[in-house]
């Protein structure tokens, strides 16, 4: 089977939609413009989406009292620090910069929504 997408309920998925899209670089393929707001992203390679929504049904999870190891959204970056620093300029916190004993480099931030976001350079690709 193949992976469609990632949903997470979202405390402002319009304003989180247009900033993934102007920072992350990610593409919106769908969106509602009424409750609950579903917006279907997808990646630069338009094989992986995320959908984020405010659904009532349910509460928004308070992401910024998580710890970035329960959930996360990784992506891939060729430079991290730079990305970082982007980010950061964009409303982006970031929590660790670390590099692994295999020469991977991985940043953990938050987003201005307080999801964690992870900026990924491995040392061997995983995906193709």
């Amino acid at each position: 089977m193949k992976l469609e997408h990632f949903a997470i309920n979202v405390e402002d998925p319009i304003n989180m939609a247009k900033w993934y899209v102007q920072h992350l670089g990610l593409s919106i393929i769908k969106q509602q413009q009424q409750a609950p707001f579903m917006t279907f992203l997808a990646d630069d390679s338009g094989q992986i989406m995320i959908e984020i929504y405010k659904n009532p049904i349910d509460q928004v999870p308070k992401y910024r009292d998580m710890h970035p190891l329960i959930v996360h959204l990784a992506f891939v970056s060729e430079t991290p620090d730079r990305d970082r620093t982007r980010l950061e300029e964009a409303g982006a916190i970031t929590v660790s910069n670390d590099i692994l004993d295999d020469g991977s480099h991985l940043v953990m931030m938050r987003d201005p929504w307080g999801l964690a976001i992870q900026l990924c350079k491995r040392a061997t690709a995983m995906l193709r």
